[in-house]
């Protein structure tokens, strides 16, 4: 590839490149946020924050890798349902984020200011909440190409609610995706159990993680196609 067909190729893909840069960027930021607070205070509190970001990036790049190869029709059917799979399994890691802030409400230390664990957790929630955003927006793409729009919007609800379910299981029963894999049969009897006797923390929780969840997304989505309309109507190309 020479420089002129790279230079080309950069421009037309330069705002997925920003994003993949940003995000990139993001997760060094609260990397070093963590670290330096280990050093500062010898103690290793928020660093799991670390691992879910790890976690979070999964389904952004099992969404990624769907959505480059869902441009061929062989691809569509044969590869991408297994991937599918693979990334509603850890998708809710992305999401699931959030509720660290929860940790903020025990912090009964004074290791670190509040305000310093507040910019910490909220840096890593917010990155994880943007990759799940981002890789369910890759899944959704191609779900309308496939089926319908309708289909695609569906698709959203139905994932925003299953994921806000798992997340409740990760978050107070202490369920994680590798449960799933590692022993399928005792985790589904597991979430069978919770689903058959649901408590009322488990229906306000989905219920409002779902619709907090979708707020996000149809936020960000309808964010993003407002600039196309305003590009579209002025007939220039923005950045």
């Amino acid at each position: 590839m020479n420089y002129e067909k790279l230079k080309k190729f950069v421009y037309e893909n330069r705002h997925s490149i920003a994003v993949f840069v940003l995000l990139n960027l993001g997760c060094l930021v609260c990397i070093l946020l963590v670290a330096a607070r280990v050093a500062y205070t010898d103690s290793r509190r928020h660093t799991g924050l670390i691992w879910n970001l790890f976690l979070a990036w999964i389904p952004f790049i099992l969404a990624y890798f769907a959505h480059v190869i869902s441009w061929r029709r062989i691809w569509l059917y044969l590869v991408i349902p297994a991937i599918s799979i693979l990334w509603l399994v850890f998708f809710p890691n992305a999401p699931y984020m959030l509720t660290d802030l929860q940790d903020l409400a025990r912090a009964g230390g004074v290791d670190a200011p509040l305000w310093y664990d507040v910019i910490v957790v909220g840096w890593a929630s917010w990155t994880g909440m943007l990759l799940g955003v981002i890789s369910l927006y890759l899944m959704q793409d191609i779900i309308i190409r496939t089926f319908s729009r309708w289909a695609g919007w569906a698709f959203v609800l139905v994932i925003s609610g299953l994921s806000s379910f798992a997340i409740y299981i990760g978050r107070f029963v202490r369920l994680n995706s590798w449960d799933i894999l590692q022993r399928p049969a005792e985790t589904t009897m597991e979430i069978l159990g919770i689903v058959i006797d649901p408590s009322m923390r488990l229906a306000a929780f989905t219920i409002l993680y779902t619709l907090f969840f979708l707020f996000v997304f149809v936020l960000l989505y309808s964010f993003s196609h407002m600039l196309q309309e305003q590009n579209a109507r002025s007939g220039k190309d923005i950045l």
